[in-house]
């Protein structure tokens, strides 16, 4: 993977010179916001898929028109909004950006075959993908264009899929697996194609709770890169499942970042699982160990008994100030329940604090 070009050598250079200067800013969570939307099944449907799958009527035996091959309710694949509901990503996108993000994530979480089989539209992967890279990549260009001296980036963002391939979801089977690395591959290749085709500066494999998972991502990524001659930089960061301090596949964070360094990230880190409080000892070790940026998304606090997300913008940042001021961050942004008031609150908190500086690790790894 390093003896390719990059694809787009200047977007690269602009990064890498960001980088060097500041912390910079992801973004935060994007189903929060759309969950504020409060739509129904009329509106994750759009005027597309208002009769069944691209417009087709569905019927079944009893001759009814069903609005879905197979009757599937599509309320809650927040993806598939990219098709259906444009205007509302591309609002999400902004609003972050206007918060002071200087990278915003596609809404391409679960925009795999197989997440998307949940719904019966495993034929949209490419194209959610595709659509998801240029709403995002519309976004930031217009606000690059009001501020040339802070340029904004898109990440394209592979999600972990529904499935786990070192894991078995049979707790009487421990051998059985219901997806394998290559499935896995060929889901992330499909993926990130669109990604890439639809403006991406960078792409990101997040949310691991499986390295297997994403061995598979970051396999199917280096053979696109050498399939198109050129490569794009990736950030890789997992999820801590909870206070053991281990990935859902048994990792510490240390032996997390052994397992993906071969990949020669832009950056590591952790997102989602955990608040900014409860990531800060994980994150600690990345920094003393990476030979990458370090990153974090962490979710605001952990989910109350409703499942909703407590921690106050202010909280939030007054936490993530300290991972900056002890020089900890690379880039930083906030994950599941995070909105743009905790982007802007972060953002204002880290503003002037230098960036983690890349350990001088030793040549003989």
């Amino acid at each position: 993977m390093s003896t390719l070009p990059w694809l787009h050598p200047d977007r690269v250079a602009l990064l890498e010179a960001a980088l060097a200067e500041r912390i910079l800013i992801l973004d935060g969570g994007m189903g929060t916001m759309l969950q504020g939307h409060r739509l129904d099944e009329a509106g994750f449907r759009g005027a597309r898929f208002e009769h069944g799958r691209d417009g087709a009527h569905a019927h079944h035996h009893d001759g009814h028109a069903h609005d879905h091959p197979g009757g599937c309710d599509l309320k809650g694949n927040n993806d598939l909004l990219t098709l259906t509901q444009p205007d509302i990503i591309r609002g999400v996108h902004e609003a972050y950006l206007e918060a002071g993000a200087d990278l915003v994530e596609t809404n391409t979480f679960n925009s795999t075959r197989i997440s998307q089989a949940d719904y019966k539209l495993e034929h949209l992967a490419h194209e959610l993908n595709l659509a998801g890279a240029k709403l995002a990549r519309a976004a930031c260009d217009k606000f690059t264009a009001q501020t040339p001296h802070k340029p904004r980036f898109v990440i394209g963002v592979l999600g972990p899929t529904s499935r786990t391939a070192s894991l078995s979801p049979d707790v009487n089977d421990p051998g059985f697996r219901n997806v394998s690395f290559e499935e896995l591959a060929r889901n992330y290749t499909e993926s990130a194609s669109g990604l890439i085709d639809g403006g991406a500066d960078i792409l990101m494999v997040e949310t691991i709770f499986d390295t297997l998972n994403a061995k598979a991502a970051l396999y199917a990524l280096d053979t696109l890169f050498v399939e198109r001659g050129a490569r794009l930089p990736v950030m890789i960061s997992g999820t801590i499942t909870d206070r053991s301090g281990r990935t859902l596949s048994g990792q510490t964070a240390e032996a997390f970042y052994y397992s993906v360094r071969h990949a020669r990230p832009l950056s590591v880190g952790f997102n989602c699982a955990l608040g900014a409080d409860d990531l800060r000892p994980h994150i600690q070790v990345l920094a003393d160990i990476a030979d990458s940026r370090v990153s974090t998304h962490p979710n605001a606090g952990l989910p109350n008994a409703f499942g909703e997300y407590d921690e106050t913008p202010e909280h939030m940042a007054g936490v993530i100030a300290g991972f900056a001021r002890d020089g900890l961050l690379n880039l930083v942004g906030g994950c599941c329940g995070t909105t743009p008031a905790h982007i802007k609150a972060i953002a204002e908190a880290v503003r002037g604090v230098a960036p983690r500086v890349l350990p001088a690790l030793a040549q003989a790894a």
